[in-house]
This record gives C-alpha cells, sequence and structure tokens, in this order.
C-alpha cells in the first residue's frame, strides 16, 4: 500500500478490524519512511463487471471510487465524518448492483447518490444536485433549494428548517 503522504510503499499494519458490518476490513497502518498513520479499507470484489454508460454514450467500468470522490467534494467542510461516507458509498454501491447486472446509466447513479444524499446533509445534496442537474444560473439554485425547503415539512415536522 503507497503511503498517502510520501508515496513510499513500505508500511506496517498497526490494527485491523471489521468495519462496515462486517462488509470490510479496517486496517490501521503506519509508513516506514515518514512514519505518518492512515487508514485503508479492504472490500470484497464482487466479481461482477457492471458498465456504466454515460451520457455521451461512452461506456466505461463502474468505479466506487468516482462515487466517493463526488460524495467528498460534495460534503467538504460540511459535518459529516468520514465513516458515515464511507457507509454511504458502501449502501450505494450494494443498491446498484442489486437493481443492475451488467450496465448502469451515470444518471441513475447521479440520481441515486443525490437522494441518500438529501437524507445526510441539505448543504451536500445542494452541491451535488448543482453537478448532476448542471445548474447553468442561480435560477437554477433558486429553484432547487425551495424544493427542498417544500418538502421540509414532510421531513422534519418539529425542527423547522435548517438553513
Amino acid at each position: 500500500m503507497r503511503c498517502p503522504f510520501c508515496n513510499a510503499d513500505d508500511d506496517k499494519v498497526i490494527d485491523s478490524r471489521a468495519a462496515e458490518s462486517g462488509a470490510a476490513i479496517r486496517r490501521r497502518r503506519e509508513c516506514v519512511a515518514c512514519g505518518k498513520r492512515f487508514t485503508t479499507y479492504e472490500h470484497v470484489e464482487l466479481g461482477r463487471k457492471l458498465a456504466v454508460s454515460k451520457k455521451d454514450g461512452a461506456r466505461v467500468p463502474y468505479d466506487r471510487g468516482k462515487i466517493a470522490a463526488g460524495l467528498e467534494h460534495a460534503c467538504y467542510k460540511r459535518p459529516i465524518p468520514s465513516e458515515t461516507l464511507a457507509q454511504l458509498v458502501d449502501e450505494i454501491e450494494e443498491d446498484i448492483f442489486r437493481r443492475f447486472d451488467k450496465e448502469v446509466e451515470s444518471l441513475e447513479i447521479g440520481r441515486t447518490v443525490a437522494e441518500r444524499l438529501k437524507v445526510i446533509d441539505r448543504v451536500a445534496y445542494v452541491r451535488f444536485a448543482s453537478v448532476y442537474k448542471q445548474f447553468r444560473d442561480v435560477d437554477d439554485f433558486q429553484t432547487e433549494v425551495s424544493e427542498l425547503l417544500e418538502g421540509i415539512d414532510d421531513v422534519l415536522p418539529d425542527q423547522g428548517t435548517l438553513f
């Protein structure tokens, strides 16, 4: 495993334990070269290959890292623990592999991410939606936030608004 700090490939495992209800192994590692510590997660490879069809017609292999990167960008400086994001990626991936056998549209992945993100953090949801729905101007943001606020009474009837 390469160190994310110095790029050396010599590390030692300090701690290993089951994570995500046994669906992964969490390993705490220490780089022998620079001494910094980092965490890795080991997941089972499902053996099934899933293609993602893009809007432009291109087909690319499914990459869970792209979902994680999109969530990290949307949740930047938001009070969301990294464990929650890792669990969210797992849930989204399970959902996608359960519903699709060989191919899934990128828009469907985006829709799935947006639905789950809306429940966790509405600011992160709007950030993600701005890319997923390709907002063109401020009016698109206003429309999305208005729709989000209209639905807030259904989700949180006694807590008021969060904005």
